[in-house]
C-alpha cells in the first residue's frame, strides 16, 4: 500500500505521478481549446508536437530518477492529452482527493486507477458534483491550505474558472484543523497574459519560507498582501506579466533546496541560485504553450 503524505509543496519528494505526452492526439481545433494560451498557439500554427513534448517530459523523468523518486505514469489512452496530472487529483496529508474535472477528462482518472488501487480506499474521496476543484488551485502549506478560486458571479461563463467556492468549502470541511485561505484569481477567456488558470500560475512557495508571485494575478490586493505578510516581501520573487505568461511560477520542488525549472527562466533561476537552491534546468517551453508547466504535470503522492 502507498502511505500517502503531502503536508506542503517543498518537502523531499518520494513518490509522484508524472503525466505523459505519448499518443497525445492531433492538434485541437479552435473550438476544442480549453484556455486562451492553447488557442493562441492553435491559431498561430505553433501548437506543440508530440515528439517534442515526449522529450521534455523524459527530461523531467530523468531528474526524478537522479533523486531516486518513485515515478508512476498514467496508462496510455490513444490520441489523448494526459500531460497535466495535477488537474485530476491531489493529496493533502494522507488523503487522495479526486478532482471534479471537465467531464470529458474523466478518462484521465481511469488511467491512474492502478495507482489509486494501491491506496487505502478509506483515504480516497470524491467531492459531490457541485464541487469544482482542480489540483492546480490547491496548495498545502503546513497548517495552511491555499486555494485559488474565482468568486465572480459569471463563474459558469468561464471555462478558465476551475475551482468554485463550493470547492473551497469542501476542503474546509474535510480538513477542519487547517487554515484554508482562498484567493480570488484574475480570469480571461481571450488574453493568456491576464489569465491565472490556477493558483500555481501566479504563486508558488519554494524552500521553507520563500515564494514566486505575480501580483496582478490576484483580483483583490488583500489576497496578495496576505502572502506578502506571511512570507515577507524580501522572500518573494515578483514575476512580471510576460514571465507569468511563460509560467515562471509553475516550477516544481523535489526538496526544500532543489527546484526543477524551465531552462529559459533566466531571471528566476539566477534568483533561486543566489538564495541557495540547486536548480535542475530542463526544456519545457513546448508544453508551456498549453498553459501548464512543471507543477501541472505532477501529482505528488509522498513527501517526507
Amino acid at each position: 500500500m502507498l502511505q500517502l503524505n503531502v503536508k506542503n509543496e517543498t518537502s523531499r519528494l518520494r513518490a509522484v505521478v508524472l503525466g505523459t505526452a505519448v499518443s497525445n492526439g492531433p492538434t485541437p481545433t479552435i473550438e476544442e481549446a480549453y484556455d486562451p494560451k492553447s488557442l493562441e498557439h492553435i491559431k498561430a500554427g505553433t501548437y506543440p508536437v508530440e515528439a517534442d513534448m515526449v522529450n521534455e517530459m523524459e527530461a523531467f523523468n530523468k531528474v526524478f530518477q537522479k533523486y531516486d523518486v518513485k515515478v508512476f505514469r498514467p496508462q496510455i489512452i490513444e490520441n489523448y492529452n494526459q500531460i497535466f496530472a495535477r488537474d485530476i487529483g491531489f493529496v493533502i496529508d494522507d488523503i487522495f482527493i479526486k478532482a471534479n474535472i471537465l467531464p470529458d477528462r474523466e478518462r484521465e482518472l481511469d488511467a491512474i486507477q492502478y495507482v489509486i488501487d494501491q491506496i487505502d480506499p478509506k483515504k480516497v474521496v470524491r467531492p459531490p458534483d457541485e464541487v469544482h476543484i482542480e489540483g492546480g488551485d490547491v496548495m498545502p502549506w503546513n497548517e495552511y491550505i491555499f486555494i485559488g478560486t474565482y468568486k465572480g458571479s459569471d463563474y459558469k461563463d468561464y471555462i478558465t474558472a476551475r475551482t468554485n467556492t463550493q470547492g473551497v468549502d469542501y476542503i474546509k470541511a474535510l480538513f477542519p484543523n487547517k487554515i484554508v485561505k482562498a484567493f480570488d484569481l484574475v480570469k480571461s477567456k481571450i488574453e493568456p497574459r491576464d489569465n491565472a488558470l490556477h493558483l500555481d500560475c501566479c504563486f508558488q512557495p519554494v524552500g521553507t519560507n520563500k515564494g514566486i508571485i505575480y501580483k496582478s494575478g490576484f483580483r483583490e490586493e488583500a489576497d496578495y498582501m496576505f502572502l506578502v505578510n506571511l512570507f515577507g516581501k524580501e522572500n518573494l520573487f515578483h514575476i512580471e506579466r510576460e514571465e507569468m505568461y511563460h509560467m515562471n511560477s509553475n516550477v516544481f520542488s523535489i526538496a526544500p533546496d532543489v527546484v526543477v525549472s524551465e531552462k529559459n527562466f533566466t531571471r528566476l533561476n539566477n534568483w533561486l541560485r543566489e538564495n541557495g537552491f540547486t536548480v535542475e534546468e530542463i526544456p519545457y517551453a513546448e508544453i508551456a504553450k498549453q498553459e501548464g508547466l512543471l507543477r501541472c504535470s505532477t501529482l505528488p503522492l509522498i513527501r517526507d
